[in-house]
């Protein structure tokens, strides 16, 4: 089971975020999840210029937030979120280096198993 909180240290520190990812793992699938996971640990790297962490915390809020532009309890709900995820991936993807690739995939381990 996922975190409800994230590790003392981390710079985005939203409960919600695990939470939600939690939620909605199964359901959204690996690429999904792999898209905030990303995100996610790309946000905390010390050399990242400022206007990448708004982009990516921008997108990572978008997520969590209840207020939506399609609602997630509806069948296509997650679409604005993978929208909005994924143009933040798009420009901060030369930001991705090996080792947040590395804690990705052990997370995704642990959230999917060792398919």
């Amino acid at each position: 089971m996922l975190p409800t909180t994230s590790p003392k240290g981390e710079p985005f520190d939203h409960p919600n975020f695990w939470r939600k990812l939690w939620m909605f793992a199964k359901r959204a699938g690996r690429p999904f999840i792999e898209v905030c996971l990303l995100l996610y640990y790309t946000s905390q790297k010390d050399n990242l210029p400022r206007w990448a962490k708004f982009v990516i915390y921008g997108a990572l809020a978008y997520f969590v937030s209840p207020i939506d532009a399609i609602p997630d309890v509806l069948p296509m709900g997650l679409a604005d979120d993978i929208a909005v995820l994924s143009a933040a991936l798009a420009s901060i993807t030369t930001f991705i280096d090996d080792q947040i690739r590395a804690r990705v995939a052990r997370k995704m381990r642990n959230l999917f198993g060792d398919d």
